[in-house]
């Protein structure tokens, strides 16, 4: 008696996307974890960061410390459901690394070196997750 199995062989396409979603999440790791520590930076010890006179969204710095300790904490969380490949994951995954953009650039006179470099990481994110959704997403119609 002879069993057939449908093994399905992953394609180069699939291949290149699951590691791009890797990507995304390991940097989405990362830079949350980084972004918990700046928050707690800003949070504990102000003196730390550097700062602007006559900066237009000049907030607290304490304030900008919550800001990047919750989104970094977010990040956290999205970047394990990323791990696990869930679709909410990814949706959340670009729109949190979306608003770590944002926040980044609102903070770049208080911290602008890490600003910036944060900024290109969380571009690669987005590029990233919405790469991988797109292959994913092709090779499913493809069957």
């Amino acid at each position: 008696m002879t069993t057939t199995h449908s093994s399905q062989t992953r394609t180069a396409k699939q291949e290149w996307a699951g590691g791009l979603m890797m990507f995304g999440a390991v940097m989405l790791m990362i830079g949350g974890v980084l972004d918990i520590f700046r928050g707690i930076m800003g949070i504990a010890q102000d003196a730390v960061f550097v700062t602007t006179p006559n900066y237009v969204f000049q907030l607290n710095l304490t304030g900008w410390g919550w800001f990047h300790l919750i989104l970094g904490a977010v990040a956290v969380v999205v970047s394990v459901g990323l791990f696990q490949g869930q679709m909410w994951a990814r949706v959340a995954g670009v729109a949190i690394a979306a608003f770590l953009i944002i926040v980044n650039f609102l903070s770049l006179p208080y911290y602008p070196v890490w600003s910036i470099v944060a900024i290109a990481m969380f571009g690669f994110v987005i590029w990233a997750l919405c790469v991988a959704g797109t292959e994913e997403s092709a090779t499913a119609r493809m069957r």
